[in-house]
């Protein structure tokens, strides 16, 4: 039935259910949001009212029932379209919205539209009897905001698309060395001085190209409730990033004194303006510690998600090395070198973190120097990270950048606009693997889920984002949710045929994807220098 991700168990019928005019929906107990949901999006698709339903109006054959099902898992549900209609069953709400999305699949691409075509059609489910549920608890996306700004409307829009493929994790790259882009109240320099650059490097760092105009933006806190709200609304939780020690120059830029003082003039820093690694790191000290911790007051304030991401990652120490205070600080603490100066920053937020019933995680870099109590890690620079957080207990998210990088090109051929990274087909994303075979059952069960990252330093604008990540977050979701075979073993030809059908629902809901025969005109930059890279990728 060409549905993506694949579920568990399709059992045809005979026959189909239409949908007319006179159908309704009734939304049981529980499953209130799940029906307000569905009434929005296909009404809006079809022209169709879908009136509510009650008990008193008995049982019709074109109806939609929506209910819970404690018998089943969380996220799991059961669809069963037959002659008394359509029923979606859920263990909880969250089980019942995942069906409403699949049943969207089965009314045709035209479902996913904003608006009705105008144009006589029916609206049929085929009789069919579907049993899913997801392989994985952590089914995630991040997304780069960081680099390049992406409006509140844009963030929206993603989580939508990200409800559709049955993703249910928003990672939220807030913070980086380019900008800073959430409202922080007692801190008003961080999006006044932080959240703006003077100009951008165009392509590449090594490109000579440079957009000569201010970038920014952020979001106010009202802005991020709202998106938490409406990501909530779809069972997706948002899950910030706050980056500490690295990555951190536009904080220095906005308040000088969290930077190392004693060997670079912070206050002559602005927001960095270029690609790569800063060396300007936060200083190891109190104030720096008193003033992150004031930030998380309130993000914690904003986002009631479990886990909060704090980076970790990338730190040049080059500064802690020259500074007397930062060695002075680790005589006092009584460390071994700077890698463990950045564990104990870690740790320091790790403690602080779970005094408040959250849990710290971060990029695979805070195992160096040892690793937090509780903490998880994302594992990025292949699975070596993800292994050993695993079997030294701690949950992971796997994210290898050679696998799962969907700033990385699609293609070698020379028309791919701004080519980084290694290659990276459609195919080879259907491929990846989460757990490691090298993890026993029991280590395996730290594994949480799988999760697709989009840097944005080559995507300046949604569509450039659009490119880069679909159709390939199509596979990637089938990979987080579905019970696959050994990645050798995996049908991709089946997955592909199943494409065709999903390049229309990606038209319809106006996905700027990358085409299977290659970019169109517009999506190319010819002339802007990416980072190829040539042959395998290393394995880390």
């Amino acid at each position: 039935m060409d549905l993506i991700p694949a579920p568990r168990s399709v059992t045809a019928g005979s026959g189909e259910v239409r949908l007319t005019e006179h159908s309704r929906l009734r939304a049981g107990r529980g499953t209130e949001g799940a029906g307000r949901r569905l009434r929005t999006d296909l009404s809006q698709a079809t022209g169709l009212p879908l009136h509510e339903a009650r008990e008193s109006d008995g049982a019709r054959d074109d109806g939609i029932r929506l209910r819970l099902a404690p018998r089943l898992g969380p996220e799991e549900y059961r669809l069963v379209s037959d002659r008394t209609g359509v029923l979606i069953e859920g263990g909880t709400a969250a089980g019942v919205f995942l069906g409403a999305q699949t049943l969207r699949q089965l009314l045709g691409a035209d479902a996913f539209r904003s608006a009705p075509l105008g144009r006589d059609r029916p609206w049929a489910v085929p009789h069919v009897t579907i049993e899913d549920g997801p392989r994985f608890r952590w089914r995630g996306f991040m997304l780069d905001v960081a680099r390049h700004f992406m409006p509140k409307d844009g963030v929206l829009r993603y989580l939508d698309l990200l409800a559709v493929h049955k993703l249910n994790v928003f990672h939220f790259h807030l913070t980086d060395d380019q900008g800073w882009r959430i409202e922080i109240g007692r801190y008003p320099e961080l999006t006044a001085t932080g959240a703006w650059r003077a100009r951008t490097k165009f392509g590449h760092r090594a490109s000579p190209l440079w957009e000569d105009k201010p970038h920014g933006g952020y979001y106010t806190q009202d802005d991020i409730r709202e998106i938490v709200a409406y990501a909530a609304e779809r069972h997706i939780t948002v899950v910030p990033e706050i980056d500490v020690p690295g990555h951190s120059q536009a904080a220095v830029a906005a308040y000088p004194e969290l930077g190392n003082t004693d060997v670079v003039d912070t206050a002559a820093l602005s927001v960095w303006d270029s690609w790569g690694v800063s060396p300007n790191i936060l200083a190891p000290t109190d104030r720096t510690l008193c003033f992150y911790e004031g930030v998380l007051e309130e993000v914690l304030a904003l986002f009631p998600s479990e886990f909060i991401h704090i980076g970790g990652d990338e730190c040049p120490k080059d500064q802690w090395r020259s500074s007397p205070a930062a060695q002075a600080r680790i005589e006092e603490l009584g460390l071994a070198d700077e890698d463990a100066l950045q564990s104990w920053f870690i740790r320091h937020f790790d403690g602080w973190l779970r005094a408040r019933g959250r849990r710290l995680i971060g990029w695979d870099e805070i195992l160096e120097g040892g690793l937090a109590d509780g903490a998880a890690v994302s594992s990025w620079r292949g699975y070596a990270g993800g292994i050993a957080a695993a079997r030294a207990g701690h949950d992971v998210v796997m994210c290898p950048e050679q696998q799962v990088y969907l700033d990385h090109r699609q293609d070698p051929g020379a028309d791919e606009p701004v080519p980084i990274g290694y290659v990276r087909t459609l195919e080879d994303v259907y491929r990846f693997e989460p757990v490691p075979p090298e993890l026993t059952p029991q280590e395996a069960r730290h594994v949480l889920g799988a999760q697709a990252n989009a840097w944005t330093e080559v995507m300046e604008s949604p569509a450039r984002v659009d490119y880069q990540v679909f159709p390939r977050l199509a596979a990637f979701a089938e990979v987080a949710w579905s019970t696959l075979p050994a990645p050798a073993e995996r049908d991709f030809a089946g997955f592909d045929r199943r494409m065709a059908a999903h390049y229309r629902r990606l038209d319809a809901l106006g996905v700027a994807y990358r085409p299977p025969a290659g970019p169109r005109p517009w999506q190319r930059r010819p002339g802007v220098l990416g980072r190829p890279i040539d042959g395998p990728p290393p394995i880390k």
